[in-house]
C-alpha cells in the first residue's frame, strides 16, 4: 500500500445504480480501498424498465473476490430509507452516499408523455432526495458525511429531446448547493459532478469509438478525492471525463441599473440592452445580489428616457399565479402594452381581471392549479383562441431545514413549481408549434441558482426549471419559440414568510415586470433564447457558467486519486487566464474530446520511442490473442422489416416487408448489424499511438454469409477479434474480424471484417503491408466495358433516421450539432447503410452472394441519389456506387461472390 494512498478503511459507502458503468466502477474502487460497500441496483434497463437482482450481485461478487466487503441492495432509489438501512444493518454506519442511479427517456417535447417526465424526475431527483434524507440523521449524529450527486452536460446547458433529463439533472445542482450550505457545520460536504462516461445510458447516444476513451475509470479518482476525509471542497460543480477535470461556477454580469420608478419601462431597458449581458466587470456569487443597495443606487439615478414603445396588440398572454404579487404586476403591464391577458390563480383571479378591464384592457380568469396545465390552457384558448406568451410564475414555499424535511413538503413544492411549469408549457406547446410563434418565461430563483439554507425542495425545483428552460430553448428556436428564465427579487405574499415587511414593501414587483415584458417582445436584439437573468430593484443582469481551465491527464496512463489530489489547486483555479464560458453540451464535450490525443508516452527521446514501439507491437500481439466473451443480439420479424425499410424497401416488395410472405427474407447485408455494439477484448488506444475517434475512418467492410437461408428470427452471439494493425507512417490501419454464431445451435451465421483507418496513429514500427486475406482484402477493378446492370436509387431525406432503428447510435448520422463538430453541414448516411443499398442492387440483378466486400470512398447525404454499376465476371459481380448529384464515388473496389444457383434467388 502506497504511503500517500487515499484510503477509506472502516467507512461505509452507498452507491446507487451500481450494477454497471460508473456505479460499478465506484463500488469496485471503494471496495479496493478498504470501504464497506452497499451495491444498490434495481436491475432495470436504462429506460427504467424491468427489475433483476443479477446486476448488483455480480458487482458484490467481484468486490468480495478481491478481498473487499460488500452487500447488495435491490431497491428502487425512491425507497431510500431501505437502501440506507441496508448500510446500517450490515455495517453499523453510513459515511459516503453516491447518488448515481439514472435512466433516460429521451423524446422531443411535443411527443413527451407525463410518464416520460415523471419517471425521469422520480429516479434522478426524488431518488437522490430520498437517499440523502435517509442518510442525513446518521451524518449529523457522527458529524461526518460526504454526498456526491450526479448532474450532466444536458442539465448544465440543456439538450434537445431531453427536457425531462435536463430538468432533473440541473435540479440536482440546486439541491446539492443547498445541502452543502446546511451540512457544512456538521462536516457534511456535498458536491455535484457532470461526468462524461461510457455507460448503458450513453451507449445509446455516443458512437463506440468515442465511448472507448470515456471509461468510468476517468471519473472515479475525482469522486474519491471529493469523498475523502481530507477534502474541504463543498457545494461545487465539476465536469469530468476522458482525462479532463474542471470546476464550474456562476458568473454574473455587472448588468444594467435603471431608476426604479414609473420611468422604468421595457423600452428603457431596450435602449441599453447591451449592458444587461456586460461581463466586463463580473461577479462570482454564491447568493443573490445586494438588492437593497441596488435599490438605493437606483433611486439616485435620473429618470429613464422612455425608449421605444413595446406593442403586444393581438397577442394573448397567459400568466400563472397572477392573482397577486409578481403575477399581478406582469398582467397589468402586459395589458397596458395591448395584450389580452389570461389571469390564472388557484384562489382568486377575478380581482386582477376586473382591474385590467377597468383600465380598458381585455382579460379572462382561469381558476385552477398550474398543475392542471391542460385546463388552464383550455381556458386561454376558449377565451381568446390562441396563446402567444406563457409566464410560468405560480409558486409556493414550504421551507424547512433538511433534517426536518418530509416527503409532503418535498412533493408539494416540486409539483407546483417544476411539474406545474412542465404541465402548463406542455399544454401550450402544440399551439405555439402550429403558429410558429411563442414566448415563454420560466421563473427560477437565486435560491435555485445558488442554493439556500432550509430550501432544499425549493432550490431543487427552481434549478430544475432552469434546466427545463434551456432544453426547451434548443427545441423551440427553429419554430420561433423563445424560452428564457428569470430569477426575480420582489416582495410578495410568498416572500413575506422570509423577508422583513419593510423589504417586502421596498422590493416592488413593478421593478421586475418591465424586464419580463421586454423578453417576451420581438424587439430584443439577437433573438435571445435560453438566457438566465437575475432581476429586481430596477437592475437586470445575465448569469452564465464559467469553467476553470482545469487539468487534462494523459489518457495512456491510468488515473489515480493521488494524481488528482496533487494538482487539486490547478483544477480549482479560475485566475490563470484560461477560464472560459461554455454555452452548450458540445462546448463541454470539446475539452474532453481534445484530450483524446494527450499521451504521456510520446517523448522525442529515441530510447523511449523504441520502448514505446515495442510496447505497441507487444500490445498488438496480445490483443490478437485476446478472446471476446461474446455479445448477444436478439432479433425478430419486426427488426428484419425495420432493417429492410432502412435500406429503402418498398411496400410493394412483400418478401421484404410482409412477414407472412412465402419468400419473407432479410437482405443479406443484415449480417453487419449483430456485431454493431459487440464488446471487443481489446482497445484501439492500446494498439496504436495517438488514437482519436475523431480521426477515424471506416475504410473497408467484408461480409461472409455462412448460413442459408438467413434466419428471420434468432439470438446470435458475436465474438470480435483483432486480425492485424498496419503502420502507414502518418496513419494506422486496424483490421477486426467478428464471428457471429447462432446461440442455440452454435453454428456460424456471419463473419465480418472491418478495416479502420486512423489518421495520426502510425509510426509505431509495425509492418506497412497487410497480409492477403483472400476476398476480404481483394481490390476488385471494374472491367473496361459498359456495365451489365445499373441500379439507380434515390435515398429518402429520412434514410439516416430509418437506418438508426437497426442499431446505429452515432449522433453524426442524426444530430446536426454533432455533425458540425465532425465537419459536415448536415448529418450523413452511415456507410453501412449505402453499403446495404448497393448490396440490395446486386441481389436484385444477380441473386444471392456468399460474400461481399466494399471500400468506402466518400460520404452520402440523405436524399441524394445512388447509382450502382455492376459487371458479372464469372462467379463474381464487380460493382461501384456513385453519388449522382456530385458524380463522386462512395463505394469502390467492390465485389460479391455469387452462390451456386444464385439466379433463382434474384429479388
Amino acid at each position: 500500500m502506497a504511503k500517500d494512498e487515499l484510503r477509506f478503511d472502516g467507512q461505509t459507502v452507498v452507491v446507487t445504480g451500481a450494477g454497471g458503468g460508473l456505479g460499478r466502477a465506484y463500488a469496485v474502487f471503494f471496495g479496493s480501498r478498504g470501504a464497506n460497500v452497499v451495491v444498490n441496483d434495481l436491475g432495470g434497463s436504462f429506460k427504467g424498465e424491468g427489475k433483476s437482482n443479477k446486476a448488483a450481485d455480480v458487482v458484490v461478487d467481484e468486490i468480495k473476490s478481491k478481498g473487499g466487503k460488500a452487500v447488495p441492495n435491490y431497491d428502487s432509489v425512491e425507497n431510500g430509507e431501505s437502501i440506507i438501512n441496508t448500510a446500517i444493518q450490515n455495517f453499523g454506519r453510513i459515511d459516503i452516499l453516491i447518488n448515481n442511479a439514472g435512466i433516460l427517456r429521451d423524446i422531443s417535447f411535443k411527443n413527451m408523455k407525463d410518464q416520460d417526465w415523471d419517471l425521469v424526475l422520480a429516479v434522478h431527483v426524488r431518488g437522490a432526495y430520498k437517499c440523502a434524507r435517509a442518510a442525513w440523521p446518521h451524518f449529523r449524529k457522527q458529524k461526518y458525511g460526504r454526498v456526491i450527486n450526479t448532474a450532466s452536460a444536458s442539465g448544465l446547458f440543456g439538450s434537445f429531446g431531453q427536457a425531462n433529463y435536463s430538468a432533473a439533472k440541473l435540479a440536482l445542482v440546486g439541491f446539492t448547493e443547498t445541502l452543502a450550505k446546511e451540512g457544512v457545520k456538521y462536516n457534511i460536504l456535498c458536491n455535484v459532478i457532470a461526468p462524461v462516461a461510457a455507460s448503458r445510458m450513453t451507449q445509446t447516444v455516443m458512437p463506440p469509438e468515442v465511448l472507448n476513451n470515456l471509461k468510468p475509470e476517468w471519473v472515479v479518482p475525482l469522486v474519491a478525492v471529493l469523498t475523502h476525509e481530507s477534502n474541504t471542497e463543498t457545494g461545487s460543480i465539476f465536469e469530468v471525463g476522458g482525462g479532463h477535470i474542471a470546476k464550474f461556477r456562476w458568473e454574473r454580469a455587472k448588468g444594467l441599473l435603471l431608476r426604479a420608478d414609473k420611468s422604468y419601462t421595457p423600452g428603457a431597458i431596450l435602449a441599453k440592452w447591451d449592458k444587461v449581458s456586460d461581463f466586463s466587470e463580473p461577479e462570482y456569487p454564491s447568493g443573490p445580489a445586494n438588492f437593497m443597495e441596488l435599490l438605493e443606487n437606483a433611486m439616485e439615478l435620473p429618470p429613464n428616457p422612455p425608449g421605444e414603445k413595446i406593442d403586444f396588440k393581438g397577442k394573448v398572454v397567459l400568466i400563472t399565479g397572477a392573482g397577486g404579487g409578481l403575477g399581478r404586476a406582469y398582467a397589468l403591464l402586459f395589458a397596458k402594452h395591448g395584450a389580452k391577458i389570461v389571469v390564472n390563480d388557484l384562489v382568486n383571479p377575478d380581482d386582477v381581471v376586473q382591474e385590467i378591464r377597468k383600465m380598458g384592457g381585455e382579460a379572462a380568469p382561469s381558476k385552477a392549479s398550474a398543475e392542471d396545465g391542460d385546463l388552464v390552457v383550455k381556458h386561454t384558448i376558449d377565451a381568446f383562441g390562441r396563446v402567444d406568451v406563457v409566464i410560468n410564475n405560480a409558486g409556493i414555499l414550504r421551507d424547512k431545514a433538511f433534517t426536518n424535511m418530509d416527503d409532503k413538503l418535498w412533493e408539494s413544492v416540486m409539483n407546483v413549481h417544476l411539474r406545474g411549469t412542465y404541465k402548463i408549457t406542455k399544454a401550450a406547446w402544440p399551439y405555439m408549434l402550429k403558429q410558429k410563434y411563442g414566448r415563454i418565461i420560466n421563473t427560477t430563483s437565486t435560491s435555485g441558482i445558488y442554493g439556500n439554507f432550509g430550501q432544499a425542495n425549493y432550490a431543487a425545483a427552481k434549478c430544475g426549471i432552469l434546466g427545463f428552460s434551456r432544453a426547451l430553448a434548443r427545441e423551440g428556436a427553429k419554430y420561433n419559440i423563445y424560452v428564457n428564465t428569470i430569477a426575480p427579487n420582489a416582495g410578495t405574499n410568498m416572500t413575506r414568510t422570509i423577508m422583513p415587511e419593510e423589504m417586502v414593501q421596498a422590493f416592488k414587483p413593478d421593478y421586475v415586470a418591465p424586464m419580463v415584458v421586454l423578453l417576451c417582445s420581438d424587439k430584443v436584439p439577437e433573438e435571445p433564447t435560453g438566457g438566465l437573468y437575475e432581476v429586481g430593484s430596477g437592475w437586470q443582469g445575465r448569469t452564465r457558467w464559467q469553467r476553470s481551465n482545469g487539468v487534462r491527464f494523459p489518457i495512456d496512463v491510468p488515473l489515480t486519486p493521488e494524481a488528482v489530489a496533487k494538482v487539486w489547486d490547478k483544477i480549482l483555479d479560475f485566475d490563470d487566464g484560461e477560464a472560459d464560458n461554455p454555452e452548450s453540451a458540445q462546448d463541454a464535450l470539446g475539452k474532453v474530446m481534445a484530450n483524446f490525443s494527450n499521451k504521456a508516452n510520446s517523448s522525442d527521446d529515441e530510447e523511449d520511442g523504441d520502448s514505446d514501439k515495442e510496447d505497441y507491437l507487444a500490445n498488438i500481439e496480445a490483443a490478437k490473442k485476446a478472446k471476446a466473451e461474446g455479445t448477444e443480439f436478439s432479433y425478430n420479424e419486426k427488426d428484419v422489416i425495420l432493417y429492410n425499410l432502412g435500406l429503402g424497401a418498398k411496400r410493394t416488395q412483400l418478401p421484404l416487408v410482409y412477414e407472412n410472405s412465402d419468400d419473407f427474407q432479410v437482405l443479406p447485408t443484415f449480417g453487419v448489424i449483430p456485431p454493431f455494439n459487440a464488446t471487443a477484448p481489446f482497445s484501439l488506444s492500446d494498439v496504436m499511438p495517438n488514437f482519436s475517434p475523431m480521426m477515424l475512418l471506416h475504410g473497408e467492410q467484408y461480409l461472409e454469409i455462412r448460413k442459408f437461408p438467413i434466419p428471420t428470427e434468432a439470438t446470435l452471439v458475436s465474438y470480435p477479434s483483432l486480425i492485424e494493425v498496419q503502420d502507414k507512417g502518418a496513419a494506422a490501419v486496424a483490421v477486426t474480424g467478428t464471428v457471429t454464431k447462432d446461440k442455440d445451435s452454435g453454428e456460424d451465421v456471419f463473419y465480418n471484417e472491418a478495416t479502420i483507418f486512423v489518421r495520426g496513429a502510425g509510426g509505431f514500427g509495425g509492418s506497412p503491408k497487410g497480409k492477403d486475406r483472400g476476398p476480404a482484402s481483394k481490390n476488385y477493378k471494374p472491367p473496361q466495358r459498359n456495365p451489365d446492370a445499373v441500379e439507380v436509387e434515390k435515398t429518402s431525406d429520412d434514410q439516416a433516421a430509418l437506418y438508426r432503428l437497426s442499431g446505429d447510435r452515432n449522433p453524426l448520422h442524426i444530430d446536426p450539432e454533432f455533425s458540425k463538430v465532425g465537419g459536415f453541414k448536415t448529418p450523413i448516411l452511415h456507410g453501412l447503410c449505402f453499403f446495404g443499398i448497393a448490396g440490395k442492387a446486386v441481389l436484385k440483378h444477380f441473386g444471392y452472394y456468399r460474400n461481399i466486400k466494399v471500400r468506402f470512398a466518400g460520404t452520402v447525404l440523405p436524399g441524394q441519389t445512388l447509382k450502382t454499376e455492376m459487371w458479372k465476371e464469372g462467379k463474381v459481380v464487380v460493382f461501384q456506387t456513385t453519388v449522382v448529384e456530385t458524380g463522386k464515388l462512395c463505394i469502390s473496389g467492390a465485389g460479391a461472390e455469387l452462390m451456386e444457383g444464385a439466379e433463382k434467388a434474384k429479388l
